[in-house]
C-alpha cells in the first residue's frame, strides 16, 4: 500500500500533524527546536526514541526514529516528516523498530529509509518482510545496482531487496559467515559499497574486549564471492563519497584509540589510522549508537567519531588521507545529521528509560538541533587522549600506527614499559600529512619504567608515530589538553 504525503495534509486526510509553527511569520532556527521533539509513547514498554536516520527527499526532511530493541520494546517511534513551513507529521505507515538505514537509489530516483521505500511524489511504500528486522546498513548492490541493494540487519542479517517489486531475498546470516555471536551479543551498525567491495561494521564490544579476554568486533568485506575479515575490533560506521576519491572510511576503536581505517582504490589497501578519544562515555557497542562520516556541505565530509567531530576530504592523494582536522568535542549521542535548508541538522538520542535503569526518566524523548556546520566550533574545544599502544606486544623497529597530532593545543606523552631492559622510543613526526616520518627525539625508558614528554607549546604535526629499538611490551598515550 501506498500513502501520498499533501502540503494540505491533516489529521482527516493523511497524516497527524504534530506541530504547526505560527504561520506567516519569519521562522529562524538556532538549536534545539522544542516544536520538532521526538516523543514516544509514555508506555508501557517504555523506551527510548533516538534519531537512528535524517534524510532530504524533495522538499522534506525525513526523520526515523528507532526504539531500544525490535517493536515490542517501546511504540509511538516511527517515521516523522517536516515539511517546508516547519510542520512535523507521524506518517500513517510508520512502524514501530530499531531503524538506522538510508540511502538513495539514484537509478530508480526513491528513498530507502527503514523499512520504508519512497519515490519522489512521496507516497511511501512499506517492506513488511522486513519490518522486524533491525535495519542499520542499505548499500549498492555489487553486480546489479540498477534494481537491487544490500540491507543489514543488527543480529547479522543480510538481504537483497528488489527496490522495484519490494522482493526480498536472504544472503547470508554473518553471526555464521563471520563467526560473530548471535542475538544479545553481535551488534552490527552500518555497511557500505565502493571499490568492488561491500564493508560492514559489527561494533560489539564490553568489558571482556577491553581486558583482552575476547575480541567479537568485526570489520569485514565482501567482494561478490568471499568473505574476508578485515578487523576484530568494534566498528560502528563506514561510508565514502563514491567516486569522489574512491575512499572508503570505517570507524572504530580498541581501548588504545579511536581507528580510522581507510581503502584506497590506488593501491587497495586498507590503512589505519590511530585519533583521540574525546570521552571514554562511548567505550561500549550501547552507548556508540550510529556516530557518522556524511556530506554536509559541498564535496566534503563531516566525521562524528567518539565524542569528537572532524572535518575530512574524501580524497587521498598519493593513497595517503590528508587534512582531517578536529572541530570540536561533545556529549550528545547523534544518531545522524544532515543539510537541510541551509542548515546543519543534528538528531539525538537523547532521553531513555533504560528499561528501569533510569528512575529519573518517565518519558523518552530526543530533539533535533538546527545550525550551520561552522557552529560546531563553538562548542567544547578539541581535545582527548589515546596512543597507538596499551600494554600491547612491539616489536622492534616497527613503526606504530599514525596518530593524529593536529588541532590541538597543549601535548604530552605517556611512555611505559615491561622488559627487563632500558628500551628506547623513537618519536617521529609526518609534518607534510603525506606518510613520510622524520624523527624528532628518542626517550629511553628504564627495565619496567616510566616517562613522560611534554611538547613545547606550538608544536605540531600531522601525525606521530613511536617505533622501538627492542622487543617490549609497551604503552604509549599522548594526552591533548
Amino acid at each position: 500500500m501506498a500513502w501520498q504525503l499533501s502540503k494540505r495534509a491533516s489529521k482527516s486526510t493523511y497524516m497527524q500533524q504534530i506541530s504547526t509553527p505560527m504561520q506567516g511569520k519569519l521562522i529562524q532556527f538556532g538549536g534545539v527546536v522544542p516544536s520538532l521533539a521526538q516523543v514516544a509513547d509514555f508506555g508501557p514498554p517504555r523506551s527510548e526514541i533516538g534519531v537512528g536516520c535524517l534524510m532530504p527527499w524533495n522538499g522534506k526532511l525525513y526523520v526515523l526514529n528507532y526504539s531500544s530493541h525490535r517493536r515490542a520494546t517501546g511504540t509511538g517511534t516511527g517515521l516523522r516528516i517536516i515539511s517546508e513551513d516547519f510542520s512535523m507529521s507521524v506518517h500513517p505507515g510508520a512502524v514501530d523498530g530499531t531503524y538506522a538505514n538510508r540511502m538513495v537509489h539514484y537509478e530508480s530516483s526513491q528513498l530507502i529509509i527503514g523499512p520504508h521505500v519512497v519515490d519522489t511524489l512521496h507516497n511511501v511504500r512499506t517492506v513488511e518482510e522486513l519490518t522486524d528486522i533491525r535495519l542499520c546498513g542499505t548499500a549498492r548492490h555489487l553486480s546489479d545496482p540498477q534494481n537491487l541493494v544490500y540491507m543489514l540487519g543488527m543480529e547479522g542479517e543480510l538481504f537483497e531487496l528488489n527496490v522495484h517489486t519490494l522482493e526480498v531475498r536472504h544472503l547470508f546470516d554473518l553471526t555464521k559467515e563471520l563467526e560473530t555471536p548471535g542475538e544479545g551479543s553481535c551488534h552490527y551498525k552500518d555497511c557500505y559499497t565502493a571499490n568492488g567491495r561491500l564493508v560492514i561494521a559489527n561494533n560489539d564490544y564490553e568489558e571482556a574486549d577491553f581486558l583482552g579476554q575476547r575480541k567479537e568486533g568485526t570489520l569485514a568485506e565482501y567482494d561478490g564471492k568471499k568473505w574476508t575479515v578485515l578487523e576484530r575490533k568494534p566498528f560502528v560506521s563506514v561510508n565514502g563519497l563514491g567516486h569522489y576519491g574512491h575512499t572508503i572510511f570505517a570507524l572504530g576503536w580498541d581501548r588504545s584509540s579511536a581507528l580510522l581505517k581507510v581503502h584506497t582504490r590506488g593501491d587497495d589497501t586498507w590503512r589505519t589510522y590511530r585519533l583521540p578519544k574525546a570521552s571514554h562515555c562511548w567505550d561500549h557497542k550501547w552507548q556508540t549508537e550510529w556516530p557518522r562520516v556524511r556530506s554536509v556541505e559541498h564535496e566534503r565530509l563531516l566525521m562524528d567519531h567518539h565524542g569528537m567531530f572532524y572535518e575530512l576530504s574524501p580524497w587521498a592523494y598519493g593513497n595517503r588521507i590528508w587534512g582531517i582536522r578536529p572541530i570540536s568535542t561533545h556529549l550528545w549521542v547523534h544518531g545522524d545529521f544532515c543539510s537541510w535548508r541551509g542548515n546543519l541538522v543534528l538528531g539525538g538520542d537523547n532521553c531513555s528509560a533504560d528499561d528501569g535503569g533510569n528512575l529519573q526518566c518517565a518519558e523518552p524523548q530526543s530533539g533535533l538541533w538546527f545550525g550551520k556546520t561552522d557552529d560546531l566550533w563553538k562548542l567544547g574545544k578539541p581535545q582527548g587522549w589515546g596512543g597507538p599502544w596499551w600494554d600491547d606486544d612491539v616489536e622492534a623497529n616497527t613503526p606504530s600506527d599514525p596518530y593524529l597530532m593536529t588541532g590541538f593545543d597543549g601535548k604530552c606523552l605517556h611512555i611505559s614499559q615491561k622488559s627487563s631492559q632500558t628500551t628506547q622510543f623513537s618519536i617521529e613526526v609526518d609534518f607534510q600529512g603525506d606518510g613520510h616520518f622524520h624523527h624528532y627525539v628518542t626517550l629511553e625508558v628504564a627495565p619496567g619504567g616510566y616517562t613522560q614528554h611534554t611538547f613545547p607549546s606550538g608544536f605540531s604535526c600531522h601525525w606521530v608515530r613511536l617505533v622501538t629499538n627492542q622487543d617490549t611490551l609497551a604503552t604509549a598515550q599522548f594526552l591533548y589538553t
